[in-house]
């Protein structure tokens, strides 16, 4: 059996990685993925083989993961769905603690908000000052939008202050389809519905799938068999979240099969430096890509916004590198495809609600 991962300058995943294949004897590969890497030139090739405007960094990763698989194997087992059918992201606990946070008064919660921006900015991933900051902030939003906001969402009032004609559009119109009503069912149901629907759907297996592709490798998702779903949609919540443990289940079901280091360890996806690499190897593509000029010919986003934007970033006041990533991918597919925009108002509204869903 071959085994395949990716890290970052030694990060991420590797140590466990080859933990597990050491104990089934795998033959396992391994890509580290560092600044020195022709990553602008990676990323300008993904916003082709995307075909539409795609704001998930882990496509990166995925090229490289899938460049490097691709000579050894044509068809690869991926373990997409496993999150959102058993409850694996700590966004789901976050959904549950700002219940308990919104019962202290919004006037506090804003304060400390104010206080926290005093915190100095990290270039990790997902780190602890990410976490609080952004926490805190989603729980000044409504419910919804706060979940999809602790996944690098823009918020209302960013996409306000951004687009030059905005857009009636709003994240609680996809909530409000079909979806289970959080009063009758719980946060985690109507949550888990929504990332199966949407983030799953519609960004996690396009991102499997194009990235692949483009290398003509076949990627299969096991967790995604219809009895599998359907198994996970019949338990109850005890069984996927209890306190601060996630995948209840799976991780039961894997004791005898994974040690308890990486049973225990706390959820961690793919570190992507995003941040930092907006700091230095991306910063080039960055400044040229979004530049004045370039913004203000679109006709759809405001370019002192978007300039404020990238010198905050830059300047270390804030980490906003997963809303630029998403500004960034737009911006050279407009490019890539020849995207022409209109002053006419009913054009300019399509264009507005394309740009808020990038």
């Amino acid at each position: 059996m071959k085994t395949f991962s990716i890290c970052f300058a030694g990060r991420s995943k590797s140590r466990y990685a080859r933990e597990v294949a050491s104990r089934y004897d795998t033959e396992h590969y391994e890509f580290d993925l560092n600044p020195n890497l022709d990553l602008a030139g990676a990323v300008e090739q993904m916003s082709y083989y995307s075909d539409e405007p795609f704001a998930d960094a882990g496509a990166v990763p995925l090229w490289f993961l899938s460049m490097m698989s691709r000579p050894e194997v044509t068809v690869a087992l991926s373990g997409e769905g496993a999150d959102e059918l058993f409850g694996g992201y700590i966004t789901y606990r976050a959904d549950r603690l700002a219940q308990i946070a919104r019962v202290v008064p919004r006037s506090v919660r804003r304060s400390l908000v104010n206080v926290l921006h005093y915190w100095p900015v990290s270039n990790e991933k997902i780190s602890l000052e990410y976490k609080v900051k952004r926490f805190m902030e989603g729980s000044l939003l409504p419910p919804d939008e706060a979940h999809t906001y602790w996944n690098g969402a823009f918020s209302r009032k960013q996409l306000d202050q951004l687009l030059v004609c905005g857009s009636d559009a709003s994240v609680h119109d996809l909530f409000e389809r079909d979806l289970p009503a959080r009063e009758e069912h719980g946060y985690l149901c109507r949550y888990l519905a929504f990332d199966q629907r949407y983030y799953l759907t519609d960004d996690l297996l396009q991102k499997v799938d194009r990235m692949s592709m483009a290398h003509s490798l076949e990627v299969r998702p096991p967790y995604l068999d219809h009895r599998i779903i359907e198994f996970a949609a019949s338990l109850p919540d005890r069984l996927k979240i209890r306190g601060r443990r996630q995948k209840v289940i799976l991780k039961r079901l894997m004791e005898d099969k994974l040690s308890p280091a990486i049973l225990k360890r706390a959820k961690n996806g793919l570190d992507i430096p995003t941040h930092d690499w907006f700091r230095g190897a991306l910063r080039p593509l960055l400044l040229e890509t979004l530049n004045p000029q370039a913004v203000a010919e679109t006709k759809l986003f405001r370019a002192e916004a978007i300039e404020r934007m990238i010198s905050e970033h830059l300047g270390y006041h804030v980490n906003v590198g997963y809303q630029l990533w998403g500004l960034l991918i737009l911006f050279l597919w407009m490019k890539q495809w020849n995207i022409q925009t209109s002053q006419e108002a009913g054009n300019l509204e399509q264009a507005a609600t394309l740009a808020a869903r990038a």
